[in-house]
């Protein structure tokens, strides 16, 4: 969602001419889109990774560059059963330098981390806090920008996620004849009581733009359903001014927010995965906006080829995003198919049936000192096409307008 003051600065004005918007979003597309294969030896199994990223559609900022980045780091620590992936979610007037720092920083310091094999949680825990407090000792000024984060580092057959702020990781499990969605992530905003509670003791007043501007009664400390009543969230003020405006309750950078409770301190759960996880997907609140779990997961699970799951999730996003609002936010995906060498198939089914909610995996899940997981589910151009060049995966200049 973003900030006040970044690329979600308020409740956006919806409309009835939904198509219009949709055309006229077309001829502002621009994506990137890049492949890799990468192999776990231990457990004998093939990684397939595909990862798209799209500018978002800003009518009013027709130059505004895309200020989402991503990382895939395959063979980490020079280990074959090491791979890290991770998608960077800049906002603020320097959210683009944000993210591309925090990115660079994040995963050179879990490299150099001797702990990371042995305490990969711990490990997490001092890389998240350490790019900070780089950051802001850094030439960049991030007292109202910053980046969300949202990683996983495959060691083995064990997934380990951390976040921080409103991106998503979602793993695909078979259950029967049915792929579920289960996160990985517990989106941080204000929605979940845990995190509201824990920035009001940080001194934040939490209200949405329509409680702050007089227009609805800020007594009342409920904003239903993220999923429904999305389009104006509670977001942190001081209590004596009309800023910082973030929609989240923690990132990396935000200095000033960080005064009212926005906090670098990454919530990492871990799974092991086996036969029964075909798939996991990485992703910026670009795609989950509009897009449950759920579906995602459903969507991803018609397509052989993560390429064309990525380009398909990103134009049915974009699609929803202008049906729904006058702009798009930047979108960018990572989808990593699992398969185990010995079968030419990936593990998954061709049943796309879903209960419709995602799940939290929580088989082991470390939350904060004041935290607690309740993770939320919110809710492109069919036609889109991208070209996917295959390559080891850093940030790609590869640029495509269909």
């Amino acid at each position: 969602m973003g900030c006040i003051h970044g690329k979600c600065c308020c409740k956006h004005p919806k409309s009835s001419d939904g198509d219009n918007r949709e055309n006229l979003g077309k001829k502002h597309i621009s994506a990137v889109c890049s492949s890799c294969v990468a192999h776990v030896p231990s457990e004998n199994l093939k990684l397939e990774c595909s990862v798209l990223t799209q500018r978002g559609f800003y009518p009013e900022s027709p130059e505004k560059e895309n200020q989402d980045c991503y990382c895939v780091n395959t063979q980490l620590l020079d280990n074959p059963n090491v791979h890290f992936f991770g998608v960077f979610d800049g906002h603020g007037q320097f959210g683009t330098e944000c993210s591309v720092f925090v990115k660079d920083r994040l995963v050179e310091i879990m490299s150099n981390d001797p702990t990371l094999l042995d305490d990969p949680v711990k490990a997490y825990n001092s890389a998240f806090l350490t790019t900070n407090e780089e950051l802001h000792n850094s030439s960049i000024d991030d007292s109202m920008s910053g980046t969300t984060a949202i990683t996983a580092l495959l060691v083995g057959n064990m997934l380990y996620v951390a976040n921080v702020g409103d991106s998503r990781a979602v793993l695909a499990v078979k259950e029967g004849n049915r792929v579920v969605a289960r996160n990985l992530s517990s989106d941080q905003t204000p929605f979940r009581n845990d995190e509201c509670n824990r920035v009001k003791l940080c001194g934040a007043r939490v209200l949405s733009v329509d409680q702050v501007e007089g227009l609805k009664d800020p007594e009342i400390q409920s904003w239903g359903d993220e999923e429904k009543d999305g389009s104006d969230p509670p977001r942190l003020w001081f209590q004596n001014g009309m800023y910082p405006g973030t929609a989240f309750t923690r990132s990396i950078g935000d200095s000033i927010a960080e005064k009212i409770g926005v906090v670098a301190t990454p919530e990492v759960s871990t799974v092991q995965l086996n036969a029964n996880h075909p798939f996991f997907v990485v992703a910026s609140d670009g795609v989950f906006e509009f897009l449950s779990s759920q579906t995602v997961v459903d969507m991803v699970s018609k397509y052989p080829d993560p390429k064309d799951a990525c380009s398909a999730i990103a134009a049915k996003s974009y699609k929803r995003w202008l049906q729904h609002e006058t702009r798009t936010d930047d979108i960018t995906i990572i989808i990593v198919y699992i398969k185990d060498l010995f079968h030419s198939g990936v593990r998954t089914t061709d049943c796309c049936e879903g209960n419709g909610e995602g799940e939290m995996v929580s088989e082991v899940f470390y939350t904060p000192p004041g935290s607690e997981a309740s993770p939320p589910v919110r809710s492109g151009i069919s036609e889109l096409q991208s070209y996917h060049p295959t390559v080891s995966l850093y940030q790609s200049s590869q640029t495509v307008i269909p």
